[in-house]
This record gives C-alpha cells, sequence and structure tokens, in this order.
C-alpha cells in the first residue's frame, strides 16, 4: 500500500514551494501564491504557518480564469477547480495543501493514503527521520526529490532494508498550452486546463 507523508512538522521556509507554484499566462509564468503569517526569525513549523487572509482564494480565480479560458478544456474544468476553492475554508496552509493535493488525487483516480509526519516518533538526524518514518508506516521503498542527495545518508537506507530511489523529473512529454512556448513547471492546474482527462497520460507513475 503507497503512503504519501506530508512533512508537516518541518521548519517553513520563506520564497519556497510551500505555498506558492506557477501557472502560465499572457505575459509569462507568474506565481500563485497564498499569504500566509511569518512571525519574523522565528522557527516556525509547517503546520503551525496560518493564512493572512481569506481573500486569495478570489484572487486566484480571478488569476486562473484570465490566463487560462482560452485554454482547450477550460470550460470543461473550470467548475470542478472553482468548487475547490470554495470548499477550501482551512486557516492553516498544510490543511489547504492537502485539500487540494486530495482533490487532484481523486481526479486522477489515485488512492494513496495521505499521513503526517507530526503524529509519528522523528528522530533529530534528517535521513534518520526519514527512515523512521519509512519503519512506522511499515515502507520497503522511499521516493525522494533529487536535491535531497546533497544531505541524504544512503547508507541508513541500506542498513535498514529499505530501497531508496530518486524521482527523476525529465523527460516528461510535452503537450498543448496556451500562451507559447512550452513550459514544464507549472502547477498541475495548467495540465487539467489543457488536456482535460487526458492529464493522466502525460504523468509518470512509480
Amino acid at each position: 500500500m503507497d503512503a504519501f507523508v506530508v512533512y508537516d512538522d518541518m521548519q517553513y521556509t520563506k520564497r519556497d514551494w510551500r505555498n506558492r507554484n506557477y501557472i502560465k499566462t499572457d505575459v509569462g509564468l507568474k506565481w500563485l501564491s497564498i499569504p500566509v503569517e511569518v512571525k519574523g526569525k522565528f522557527h516556525q513549523k509547517i503546520k503551525e504557518t496560518k493564512v493572512s487572509n481569506n481573500e486569495w482564494r478570489q484572487s486566484h480565480l480571478g488569476q486562473l480564469k484570465q490566463a487560462y479560458r482560452s485554454a482547450a478544456c477550460f470550460d470543461e474544468y473550470w467548475p470542478l477547480i472553482e468548487r475547490w476553492y470554495a470548499e477550501c475554508n482551512y486557516k492553516y496552509l498544510t490543511e489547504i495543501n492537502v485539500h487540494f493535493i486530495s482533490k487532484i488525487c481523486a481526479q486522477l483516480g489515485i488512492n494513496t493514503d495521505i499521513r503526517f509526519s507530526s503524529e509519528m516518533d522523528l528522530a533529530e538526524d534528517r535521513t534518520e527521520r526519514l527512515v523512521s518514518i519509512c519503519k512506522q508506516i511499515g515502507a520497503s521503498s522511499y521516493y525522494s526529490g533529487p536535491a535531497a542527495k546533497n544531505y541524504m545518508d544512503e547508507s541508513m537506507f541500506e542498513a535498514a532494508g529499505i530501497d531508496l530511489n530518486y524521482w527523476d523529473y525529465s523527460n516528461y512529454k510535452p503537450y498543448p498550452q496556451v500562451h507559447g512556448q512550452f513550459e514544464h513547471g507549472v502547477s498541475i492546474l495548467d495540465m487539467f486546463f489543457n488536456l482535460g482527462d487526458r492529464t493522466k497520460d502525460y504523468l509518470k507513475f512509480a
């Protein structure tokens, strides 16, 4: 059984992907951001990070409509995306992210169990912490982003009998997009509006 563990008890970092993602507009890539409260140099955890106002939902919808109203599947998917935003009445960033992750997974037919690291007993060392999570959910394989190679102690996974994999983000198939030259690093909403139900045909599955 696959599981996706939300690393919600880690420190929140500014200017990262935790509260924003790119969309494609007629003037290039643009950040779609959720405003959050960050208390100076206080080391707040991701799960403790609150949204600073509720206007972001209408702002997002306005920007998405402006950017994708000419996309091939906009009329088909707009009511669905609009409903996801209307149902997102949460105060904390983690709750919002999990809300959209759950909706997207359901739309794609992905039934992966979603867990939270804050529910588990964790070690201090970064790699040991990941190994501990894998052990507590009975995982035999762990998939990580490629940037983790810079700090990962791979021997800890080997000693625990856990297969360590780094996800390869290259060689995704281009697809028809609005607004000129193809861009890879954008929100999956771009795929929904441009591809509709064909989105799964352009994804990689482990």
